[in-house]
């Protein structure tokens, strides 16, 4: 027998529905609980014992404690495994019921099944995690990333639940245009006279119209001459992207090893690995000569597979599988690193970084990538005030 109670929720109802079934000598097979905006909602599957009125003693308690309680006779749960689960959030600046039909309505499209529905947050954007049963993951992702093109109010994310996904210990961060809101060579670039140039350069790389290498050593070259005191100037011109630092705080907060990879230069790099209490930072070293920079570079370069190698390499030292690592980026320099990752992000990223993605966000604020992890805005703002 279901049995159903909802009505506004108080302290002990639960205690007392147990303790009649307790009473009754009644077995429970199943139950879930919810409140949503002070309302409960309390399901049970029991199994009652023959010759016991339990009816009446519940009708009884309902009407005590001012709840409705209900019943149905249920068939036995189907037996065997069930179906893959996927954990599937969806995010928008607010969401409405539009966007929440688009959404479940595709779901339904590739027949899925949804188990459950949480509210994340609604700041700094609405989202919402949905629990979805479906034999055929990768047909479920591409017709919720097919609703979302079509309507680009909101943005949505596929993972497969389960442990893998619960147990993600290690986040590699691309820097320029994610974890900052700056490109680092065209900072250095204005302080030596040669902006424009170089920020030209820049674009066409990221696009991936330009091979990376070949454009980074264009754009390092027109720096010859310039006084490294700039660099110093640049690591405090940088400006982070609104919610990085919640972003990191709460992650470290949680246990997780993050990383910086990037393609520009550690000598900025390095002082906002420091700033932030990041635990890995790489990035590419300029060539200082008697103070100037000779616009030449040292040692490899990183690159688009040098990210991937980079990535492969914290993994291992941290002893983290590859597929409980989270790789957030933006450009087309991105695309190995993102690959490698049980998940990658596109973060307000070039189309054809979103299109390789497993989960794209295009928001303004970093700490959303933490509602793709599971975490709720509540969760986030306890861990806050639990430190303080």
């Amino acid at each position: 027998m279901l049995v159903r109670v909802s009505g506004l929720d108080q302290p002990g109802i639960t205690a007392g529905m147990m303790g009649i079934l307790d009473e009754a000598g009644a077995e429970v097979l199943d139950v879930e609980q919810v409140v949503i905006w002070g309302r409960l909602n309390l399901g049970l599957v029991v199994s009652v014992p023959g010759g016991r009125d339990l009816l009446r003693d519940l009708l009884l308690f309902g009407w005590e404690r001012d709840v409705e309680v209900d019943f149905e006779v249920v068939e036995d749960a189907p037996d065997g495994p069930r179906i893959g689960g996927h954990a599937v959030t969806v995010l928008g600046e607010r969401l409405g019921p539009e966007d929440l039909r688009v959404v479940t309505e595709a779901i339904a499209g590739a027949d899925g099944n949804i188990e459950r529905i949480v509210r994340l947050s609604r700041y700094p954007v609405w989202s919402y995690e949905l629990l979805v049963r479906c034999a055929e993951g990768d047909r479920l992702r591409e017709a919720l990333l097919s609703a979302c093109t079509r309507h680009p109010t909101f943005e949505v994310a596929v993972a497969r639940e389960g442990l893998a996904r619960r147990a993600q210990r290690l986040v590699v961060l691309d820097v320029d245009s994610t974890l900052i809101q700056d490109e680092v060579v065209d900072l250095v670039a204005d302080e030596a006279g040669v902006g424009a140039e170089v920020a030209d350069l820049t674009e066409r790389a990221m696009r991936g119209e330009l091979d990376y290498e070949d454009s980074l050593r264009q754009r390092v070259a027109l720096l010859a001459g310039t006084d490294a005191a700039v660099l110093s100037t640049v690591a405090d011109r940088v400006q982070l992207t609104p919610g990085a630092r919640t972003f990191c705080r709460t992650l470290q907060r949680l246990g997780y090893t993050i990383a910086m990879v990037s393609g520009g230069f550690i000598e900025v790099v390095g002082v906002l690995a420091e700033r932030l209490g990041i635990d890995h930072a790489h990035a590419n070293r300029l060539e200082v000569v008697d103070g100037l920079l000779t616009g030449e570079l040292v040692g490899p370069v990183v690159d688009r597979a040098g990210k991937a190698r980079l990535l492969e390499q914290i993994a291992a030292a941290e002893g983290v599988p590859l597929e409980q690592v989270v790789a957030v980026g933006d450009g087309a320099n991105d695309l190995d690193m993102l690959a490698v990752a049980g998940l990658g992000i596109a973060f307000n990223a070039k189309p054809t970084v979103r299109a390789a993605a497993d989960a794209t966000l295009s928001v303004p604020y970093l700490d959303a990538v933490l509602f793709l992890l599971g975490l709720s805005r509540e969760e986030i703002e306890d861990a806050d005030r639990l430190d303080d």
